[in-house]
């Protein structure tokens, strides 16, 4: 089967010839050449040039664009149709008076403004796509709770961290989802990484968007937005966050709280953990694995099915046995929780 980009080679390469033996044709008078050389050396190259420019001018950009709208979130697609449909309007009542104007300006005026009242609506409903349809959305709808229609923006963290997969199929987050292009790249820089754990860790973040991208629960949206000049990874997201008035999904502490600083909710996965694991208060009693030697001279460390950590006075002496403790301390860190428990 021929492809596209063969056939538009192959079409291109004739209307072009024809076209440059026309063109030859009329100028050969100019050049001082005959009729049947000129038209022959111009319809020579037209066919050189549509051999080989016609797919870069026609199904290339196409493609391109065909690409573009595929990957574009409907919320920037749907904003782009309005915002063109309101500049094209806003246009079309300046075009009359323009039209007025002394010839050349009521020929060219016109059109020209047009153009650019379509560009300038584009451009402007594009950098505020989502709040335009969430106002939209709230005209249409009623009152919204602004749980359901809130913004998250994905740090790089929680995606190599991959919690997020099986926290996104429950249905608690209560908003979209977004990840960003420039977190993508980033995720795939560490995949190509010479290290092999920073290779694994990248190669990992990248699954785990191909399955948030199939759950049928929490909506996920990659988008394009930017911020111009700024090259730092955590800097280009709390300008976003900032600027989409979206909530900041991160694992990253430092990075928490720099977002924290300039005012972006922060929702860290580490802590949602901590929430939700078992709880133990002092006085109660559970049975541990001793697995490891603590800190402290005689101290042993065992670990919940949760992952939170156990310290044990004295529980050296039960190395890689199960025994029975009772909690006295318990101790909460955004780091995670900490245990500290007696056998008994």
């Amino acid at each position: 089967m021929l492809s596209t980009d063969f056939i538009a080679r192959i079409l291109g390469l004739f209307i072009l010839s024809i076209v440059g033996a026309r063109i030859g044709a009329d100028v050969s008078a100019s050049l001082n050449l005959p009729t049947e050389s000129s038209s022959l050396l111009f319809g020579m190259t037209g066919a050189l040039i549509g051999l080989f420019v016609t797919p870069s001018l026609t199904i290339r950009p196409i493609q391109a664009m065909n690409k573009s709208i595929r990957d574009m979130p409907t919320e920037l697609l749907f904003s782009m149709f309005i915002g063109a449909g309101i500049g094209l309007a806003l246009a079309l009542l300046m075009a009359y008076p323009l039209s007025l104007l002394p010839t050349p300006l009521n020929m060219y005026l016109p059109p020209a403004i047009s153009l650019i009242g379509g560009y300038m609506g584009v451009v402007i409903s594009r950098s505020r796509a989502y709040d335009l349809t969430d106002l939209i959305l709230r005209r249409r709808y009623g009152n919204i709770s602004q749980q359901s229609n809130r913004k998250l923006l994905v740090d790089t963290s929680v995606l190599i961290d991959g919690r997020i997969v099986d926290i996104a199929q429950t249905g608690f987050l209560g908003g979209t989802l977004l990840i960003t292009e420039f977190v993508m790249r980033e995720l795939q820089q560490v995949a190509d990484s010479s290290d092999p754990v920073r290779r694994n860790r990248g190669r990992r973040g990248l699954e785990k968007v191909k399955e948030l991208m199939q759950n049928t629960v929490t909506p996920v949206q990659v988008i394009d937005d930017d911020i111009e000049g700024t090259l730092e990874v955590d800097d280009k997201l709390v300008s976003l966050a900032i600027q989409l008035e979206a909530y900041l999904l991160t694992n990253d502490y430092p990075l928490a709280k720099i977002a924290e600083a300039q005012g972006v909710t922060v929702l860290n996965i580490n802590l949602l953990a901590n929430a939700v694991r078992m709880l133990y208060i002092p006085g109660e009693t559970f049975p541990l694995h001793i697995i490891q030697d603590g800190t402290d001279e005689g101290q042993g460390v065992g670990y919940l099915e949760d992952g939170t950590m156990v310290v044990v006075e004295n529980g050296r002496r039960y190395m890689d046995r199960t025994v029975r403790v009772e909690a006295t301390k318990v101790i909460n860190r955004e780091a995670g929780r900490m245990i500290f428990a007696v056998v008994i």
